[in-house]
């Protein structure tokens, strides 16, 4: 009898690939609703250097891009987080740990920055298992930027700007469940696709039929 080709006995396994593939993505969904799910409350602000409004824009978007570098890893320090906390927002301060370690860690995985290349635009993305909350969090931090923001950066011709309100997600986006459910997904598909080789190479080395 004709040995089958890789191909061929991938073909003739699919349905035992398929089975792989919906339970690792089932295993993975489930695992999901094992951590909280958080919303999200996402902002943008324009990073503005008033001493170079008159340069070419080339240099000015590049000097705000490095600004607002800057801004995006200060706003994981613990004096950022305390202005936040001062400010006067109705932010619920118990979820945060006593240990200052935990605390700047929780912090951290609270909040997310990215800076936009080529627009000197910083976007902060604040999650939590309260919508609301995220969004008091996220203006309070919106609140320390604009106006203490150029304190950070050692001169008081910076102008931060927000330009896109806090926006709250409908939904929960982390953990992302679909996301996780694909991944879990290709990784069934690698999974049974080796299962279905090696058993097939098995088989034929020992002459069990298929």
């Amino acid at each position: 009898m004709r040995e089958l080709t890789p191909s061929e006995t991938l073909i003739k396994g699919w349905r035992k690939i398929l089975l792989f593939a919906l339970v690792a993505a089932v295993f993975s969904a489930g695992l999901s609703f094992l951590f909280p799910l958080q919303y999200s409350s996402s902002m943008r602000l324009l990073i503005i250097q008033q001493q170079l409004s008159q340069a070419d824009p080339y240099t000015a978007i590049k000097a705000s891009e490095r600004i607002a570098d800057n801004l995006a890893q200060i706003v994981y320090t613990t004096s950022f987080f305390d202005k936040v906390m001062n400010a006067k927002y109705n932010i619920d301060q118990t979820i945060f740990k006593q240990d200052e370690e935990k605390k700047r860690r929780q912090w951290r995985k609270m909040i997310s920055t990215q800076v936009l290349r080529g627009s000197g635009m910083l976007v902060v993305t604040v999650y939590h298992v309260d919508p609301d909350q995220a969004e008091q969090i996220a203006r309070a931090i919106s609140f320390v930027l604009t106006t203490e923001g150029w304190q950070y950066v050692g001169g008081g011709d910076l102008q931060v700007k927000l330009v896109d309100e806090p926006l709250q997600s409908r939904w929960p986006v982390r953990p992302n469940i679909p996301a996780n459910a694909f991944m879990g997904f290709v990784v069934g598909v690698i999974a049974g696709t080796g299962y279905v080789l090696v058993t097939a190479r098995r088989r034929s080395v020992f002459g069990i039929p298929a």
